[in-house]
C-alpha cells in the first residue's frame, strides 16, 4: 500500500458549483448558510457532527472529524450554480418547499437571492418532463462543454476561490448504457464534436470539471463520469470523482436492514418497495426513461449487499421490486413502503414491514456538504480518479473495473474513517481487540 502524500492546506475559498438549483442543492445552500448564522445546526453531516476514534478503546481519543483532518471551514465555502430555470436561490427554495419560509428562508433571504444561476447545459432530450429558458445554445456539445469550461474559470477568478469541487445536483437523466463513444478519451471527444446522442449533459458538466482540475461528484443515478473516459480523463488530469446517486429515503433504509438480515443468516423472500413523491425529482422520474436510471441504481443494493451466489438457500429466489409514483400533494416529504419477507430457524416466515415519511432533499443537503469537503480534500491530498472510500454516500457507488462495489453502509462507514486515518498516518481501526486481553 502506498504511503498517503503531503496534504496541502485548506487555504482561501472554496467554490462549491451546484449544475441542478432545485430542492437539494437550495436545501445545501440555505443550511450552510443558516449555520454559519447560528439558525441551524448541520445535523447529518459526517463532516461537522462525527468523531473518529484514534487509537485504542482505552485511549479515549475520539476528536471530531474536521478537527482531525484539514478540512475547508463552512465560513470558506462560495456558492454558484446552473439550472435551466432562472429564478435565484431565494424563489428557488421557496418554489421547492422544503424549507420553512419564514423561518429558515426569510432571515437569509438577501445571500439566497444574490446566488443567481448561470444559463445551463440542458436538453429535453434527457431529461422530458422538465424545461427551461435559462440554457446554453452551441453548435456542438463540444463548444457546450467549453462554455462550461469558461464558466468554472470565470467564477474561480469573480469570486477570489482558490479551489473548486462541484457536485451534480440536477435531475435524472435518461437511462444510458456505455458504448464506444465512453471507451476512451478520444472516442468521447470525438463524439462531442459530432454531438453524439450517447453523451448526455450532465458527462458535459463532468467533462469541463475534470479538464478545469475541479473534483467531480454525481447525484443523480444516470451515467455520467462513470465511464471508461472520464475515468481515465481524471486519472491523467489527477482530479478526483466519486458517483453515483445520493444515498436518501428507502435505499438508505434498504443499507441500514439488509446487512443486519445478512449477519443473522436470516433468509429472504421478498422485498417490495413503493415510493409517492411530488417535488421536481418525482416529476422528472414519472418518465419511464428516466426511472430506468433510478431503477438500475436502487435495484443493485441488495443483490451486493445479500450474495446470493453465496447463500443461494438464503437469497437465491429473492424477489426485489421497487416502484416511484409522482404524487404532486405530497411535495419533497417523500413517503417509502417497504413489505420484507424473510424466514428463520426451519424455514419459518416473518414479515417486516417500514413506512418511511423522509424529506428527501433534507436527507441529501449533508451528503452534498461532506462530498465537497471530502472531495477538495482528496485533491489537496493527491488522490486522482476514483474515490471508493465515498462510497457511503451513493446507492450506486463507483469502483475500479472489475470490482464490485460495496453496499454495506456499515462496512462504507469503516472504509471512509480507515481513509481518513492513512491519510494523516495514523494506524487503522480492525476492531480485532485482542490486545485487550493479552
Amino acid at each position: 500500500m502506498k504511503k498517503p502524500n503531503e496534504i496541502k492546506p485548506a487555504e482561501g475559498k472554496l467554490g462549491v458549483l451546484l449544475p441542478g438549483f432545485g430542492a437539494v442543492a437550495t436545501t445545501f445552500v440555505a443550511g450552510v448558510e443558516a449555520a454559519r448564522r447560528g439558525i441551524a445546526e448541520p445535523i447529518g453531516s459526517l463532516t461537522q457532527m462525527n468523531t473518529i476514534r484514534l487509537g485504542k478503546r482505552t485511549d479515549n481519543n475520539t476528536p471530531l472529524i474536521k478537527d482531525f483532518v484539514p478540512l475547508a471551514g463552512m465560513d470558506d465555502l462560495v456558492f454558484g450554480a446552473w439550472d435551466p430555470i432562472p429564478d435565484n436561490g431565494y424563489e428557488s427554495a421557496v418554489n421547492a418547499g422544503v424549507l420553512h419560509k419564514e423561518n429558515h428562508l426569510d432571515p437569509i433571504k438577501d445571500f439566497l437571492s444574490a446566488i443567481k444561476p448561470m444559463p445551463a447545459v440542458f436538453d429535453t432530450d434527457y431529461v422530458k418532463k422538465l424545461d427551461g429558458p435559462n440554457v446554453k445554445s452551441g453548435e456542438t456539445k463540444k463548444d457546450l462543454a467549453e462554455q462550461l469550461r469558461e464558466d468554472i474559470r470565470n467564477f474561480k477568478a469573480e469570486h477570489g476561490c482558490d479551489r473548486l469541487v462541484m457536485v451534480w445536483c440536477g435531475s435524472t437523466e435518461v437511462y444510458i448504457r456505455p458504448s464506444e463513444v465512453h471507451a476512451s478519451i478520444e472516442a468521447f471527444e470525438k463524439g462531442m464534436e459530432e454531438n453524439h446522442a450517447d453523451i448526455a449533459p450532465s458527462q458535459l458538466y463532468a467533462y469541463a470539471a475534470i479538464m478545469e482540475g475541479v473534483p467531480y461528484a454525481n447525484g443523480a443515478p444516470n451515467l455520467s463520469a462513470d465511464c471508461t473516459a472520464l475515468e481515465e480523463l481524471a486519472g491523467r488530469e489527477g482530479v478526483p470523482i466519486a458517483g453515483k446517486d445520493f444515498k436518501t429515503g428507502q435505499t438508505l433504509m434498504k443499507t441500514i436492514l439488509a446487512p443486519g438480515f445478512k449477519t443473522r443468516m436470516l433468509g429472504m423472500s421478498g422485498w417490495f418497495s413503493t415510493n409517492i413523491l411530488g417535488n421536481r425529482d418525482g416529476e422528472v422520474l414519472d418518465d419511464p426513461e428516466s426511472f430506468k436510471s433510478k431503477e438500475v441504481s436502487k435495484l443493485g443494493v441488495l443483490e451486493n449487499i445479500l450474495q446470493p451466489e453465496m447463500y443461494p438457500s438464503l437469497y437465491g429466489d429473492l424477489y426485489h421490486k421497487v416502484r416511484i409514483n409522482y404524487y404532486p400533494p405530497r411535495g419533497d416529504n417523500k413517503e417509502g413502503w417497504d413489505n420484507i419477507d424473510i424466514f428463520g430457524w426451519m424455514g419459518y416466515g416473518m414479515q417486516i414491514k417500514v413506512d418511511f415519511l423522509c424529506r428527501d432533499s433534507i436527507l441529501a443537503a449533508p451528503i452534498v456538504l461532506d462530498l465537497a469537503l471530502f472531495l477538495d480534500l482528496a485533491g489537496r491530498s493527491g488522490l486522482s480518479g476514483i474515490q471508493e472510500w465515498l462510497s457511503f454516500y451513493f446507492k450506486s457507488p463507483q469502483t475500479a473495473p472489475g470490482l464490485y462495489a460495496e453496499h454495506d453502509i456499515f462496512i462504507q462507514h469503516w472504509k471512509l474513517k480507515n481513509t481518513l486515518r492513512w491519510l494523516m498516518g495514523e494506524e487503522m481501526i480492525t476492531h480485532l481487540g485482542v490486545e485487550y486481553y493479552d
